[in-house]
C-alpha cells in the first residue's frame, strides 16, 4: 500500500508542478514563426531586385532604372529605344550584317513555330531578312 500512495504523491506534485513551468513549446511555435516571416520578407527582397535587374539587363546599358518607375514607362522607352536604334549596314551583295544573337533568336523562334511574320516584329528584322537566314539555316 505505501508503494501506491508514493506515486500517487509523486503524480500530484508533477501536475501541480507543470502549472508552474514554463511552456517551451509556446516560445518554440515564435521562434519559428518569427523564422519564417524573415525568410518571406528576405525572398520578396530578392524577388524584386531580380526583377529590377531584368529589367535593366533588356534596356540600355545607360538606363537606370529609378524605384518609382512604372512599367509603362519602362515600355515606352523600350520602343522610343528600338525605333532611334542604327539599322545594320547593307553590304555589296545585298545581305546585311546581322547579328549571331538575332540569327540564333530568329532560328529559335521558328522552331518555336512563330511565322515569318511575327518573327520580323519581334526581332525588327525584314521578312526577306528572316526568310534568308532560315534557308541559311544561320550560316553565312
Amino acid at each position: 500500500m505505501e508503494f501506491s500512495t508514493i506515486l500517487m504523491i509523486v503524480g500530484i506534485v508533477c501536475i501541480v508542478a507543470s502549472f508552474f513551468l514554463k511552456d517551451t513549446s509556446k516560445k518554440l511555435e515564435q521562434d519559428l514563426e518569427d523564422l519564417s516571416i524573415s525568410i518571406y520578407q528576405e525572398t520578396n527582397s530578392l524577388k524584386k531586385r531580380l526583377k529590377i535587374i531584368e529589367e535593366e539587363l533588356l534596356l540600355e546599358p545607360s538606363f537606370t532604372v529609378k524605384q518609382d518607375t512604372s512599367k509603362k514607362q519602362l515600355e515606352a522607352y523600350k520602343k522610343s529605344a528600338q525605333a532611334t536604334a542604327p539599322k545594320p549596314a547593307i553590304s555589296a551583295n545585298n545581305s546585311q550584317q546581322i547579328n549571331e544573337i538575332l540569327v540564333s533568336q530568329v532560328i529559335q523562334l521558328n522552331k518555336q513555330g512563330y511565322p515569318v511574320d511575327e518573327i520580323s516584329k519581334m526581332s525588327t528584322l525584314s521578312k526577306e531578312q528572316i526568310i534568308t537566314i532560315l534557308k541559311s539555316g544561320g550560316n553565312r
